[in-house]
């Protein structure tokens, strides 16, 4: 199957459900409140890209690239980054929900996750080194065999965080959120 190229082009309240979205490598595009729920989005690029009020719950992501793209108040619901195209996989977050996914084993060194919801987010063996967690909910999020380094945690809250158990070396957190550290002891801090 041969692969579009869509170059600079706005996409604005579509639900590619039901209008096809072309297979192929997006570049510089923009996309606002569309629907990608659901959708298989296999060998689709997207470079550069903008995704703002984007549905992509459940969307399958085998070999599917981002290169630098942005999500804004997006929900990203259950999906498995770990199974993106790992080449120059890069992207930031902004107020987007991504409770229930999956970065497993991904090289994610300096990412952005302003004021987003986490919940139940596995981070299993992924590298977030100098990456940060600005206002966000980490609750039951799995941090195991993570390199943490560098990593900004001083306003990301409901965390619990083993340090025996991920590299945490020159990680920043606040005096008001370092009982994450310390779950594991089942102690009270007071």
């Amino acid at each position: 199957m041969n692969k579009a190229y869509i170059d600079s082009e706005e996409f604005s309240g579509l639900d590619f459900s039901q209008e096809k979205l072309k297979y192929g490598e997006y570049e510089s595009c923009t996309f606002s409140k569309c629907n990608f729920s659901g959708l298989d989005l296999r060998d689709i690029s997207f470079m550069e890209c903008e995704f703002d009020h984007c549905d992509f719950s459940n969307a399958r992501l085998q070999n599917t690239a981002f290169q630098d793209a942005r999500f804004i108040n997006c929900k990203l619901l259950g999906l498995r980054f770990d199974k993106c195209n790992q080449f120059l996989l890069t992207f930031s977050f902004d107020a987007c929900q991504l409770d229930f996914s999956s970065f497993y084993a991904l090289k994610l060194k300096k990412t952005i996750f302003k004021n987003c919801k986490l919940e139940e987010v596995e981070f299993v063996e992924t590298d977030l080194t100098g990456s940060s967690f600005t206002n966000c909910d980490l609750r039951q999020a799995v941090f195991d065999r993570a390199n943490l380094s560098k990593v900004d945690f001083r306003t990301a809250e409901n965390f619990s965080i083993d340090p025996a158990s991920n590299i945490m070396k020159k990680a920043k957190f606040s005096r008001a959120n370092i009982q994450g550290l310390l779950d594991k002891y089942d102690i009270s801090i007071t």
